[in-house]
Order: structure tokens, then sequence, then C-alpha cells
């Protein structure tokens, strides 16, 4: 009963793709669109630990914590060829990360948050496969730069405020009857050590034991998970 059920949905959904008429026939022959984006992030980091003695133990640090954030944006498209875009979109990505160190002497964890507040500017080249009905399915690549404005000397780890990344995408786009909206999962990846080590913090209030968050580390690069829904 259920397999049967199962199979009535799927054949009404795909009979419904091609009963109705196209929504927004004209929409992908313009030049050039705009949008707003909006959606959720998990932020994460790549770890090089320096796996040097302090104060007699060797710590090892994972990303044990990852609180979801908020991501919202602009989209710029630029129309290139039938299945081909380049797109620019902005964002701003709010996220919180916590760090926990072990050691190879006792069973102490240590464990501190690395808050970020991100500007990113990339530029995308976007694939689209033909449209079928009101559905298209595409995939994006690019790159670009990000600022992080949540900077905070006064935390244990200091990031930089500079990156460079790379993304991938996989999307879907829903043509309604006035705007479309598409579902976008994207995976990003940064190259720049954002570690900012000790020596360079004479001026910041530590205390000897949250060097020891530093110390431990040889270097952190970016990573991020973005689910948003893109309308256009």
């Amino acid at each position: 009963m259920l397999k049967k059920t199962i199979l009535t949905i799927i054949a009404t959904i795909i009979t419904t793709g091609y009963v109705f008429a196209q929504n927004l026939p004209m929409s992908d022959l313009k030049t050039a669109h705009f949008g707003f984006t909006i959606g959720v992030n998990m932020m994460d980091f790549g770890i090089k630990p320096s796996l040097q003695s302090i104060n007699g133990r060797i710590y090892q640090a994972d990303v044990t914590g990852i609180t979801p954030g908020f991501t919202v944006g602009v989209i710029g498209d630029l129309r290139l060829a039938e299945y081909f875009n380049l797109r620019l979109v902005p964002c701003l990505h709010l996220g919180d990360r916590t760090l926990s160190y072990s050691n190879d002497a006792n069973d102490e964890i240590l464990r501190t948050n690395v808050k970020s507040a991100l500007i990113t500017v990339p530029l995308y080249i976007k694939y689209s496969a033909p449209r079928l009905n009101n559905y298209r399915f595409y995939l994006l690549a690019g790159g670009g730069i990000s600022f992080d404005l949540a900077r905070d000397r006064q935390r244990p780890i200091l990031l930089n405020q500079t990156d460079y990344f790379v993304d991938f995408g996989v999307g879907c786009t829903f043509y309604l009857k006035y705007f479309r909206i598409s579902p976008e999962l994207k995976y990003s990846f940064g190259f720049n050590d954002l570690l900012t080590p000790i020596d360079q913090r004479s001026g910041d209030a530590l205390t000897p034991d949250e060097h020891r968050f530093t110390n431990a580390l040889n270097k952190l690069t970016s990573r991020m998970f973005t689910l948003v829904f893109n309308f256009e």
C-alpha cells in the first residue's frame, strides 16, 4: 500500500510538470537581472596542529561545535550564452565555531569560541541544464575575497581579516508565476592561513594560559557550507 502511494505521488509530480504551462517563459533571455539571497551557513576550519610542547604537553585541536549562522546577500546576473551566466553575489555571513583542545598528558579539555562576520564578494560561472517546464537544475563555480568584520583582539584566537576562497555549488530553479526561487547548496574553502601568531599580538591583553590556544596551532584555513534561497 505504501509503495503504491509513493509511486502515485511521484507520477503525479511528473505529470503535473508537463501539464501546467510554463511560468515566466522569457525570464532566462534577459541580458541582466538582479535578486537577493537568504539562508543559513555552517562555518568550519581546516586545522594543522603545531605539535610543539607547551608546558610539557602537546595539544591537539578540533572543531567540536558549529552554530548554524545567518547569510544574506544580493545577486547580479549577466547572461553570457544559452546555458551560461556570470554572477556576482556579495553576502554577509554571521557564524560561530567552537575549538576544543586535548593533550597527551591528562584528560583536560580546553575550549574557545571563534566568531566571524564575513563580507564575501564571489564571482561565479553558472551552468544551467535545459529547462524542464518550470524546473531547471544548475551548477556553479567561482571564487572571491572575504573580509572578517568580527576580528576581536581580546579573544584567545585572532583571525586575519582577509581571505581568498573558491566556491562550488548546485541548485534548482523553480519558476513561479511572478518570480523565480532557487534552493542552492554551496561549499567554499579558503587559501590563506587565518591564524595570527602570538608574536604578532604583543599589545593584546592575553594571559599565558590563553597563549596555548594559538601556540597549539600551526595553521587555520576557512571552510563553509551554505544553504540559501535565491529570489530573482
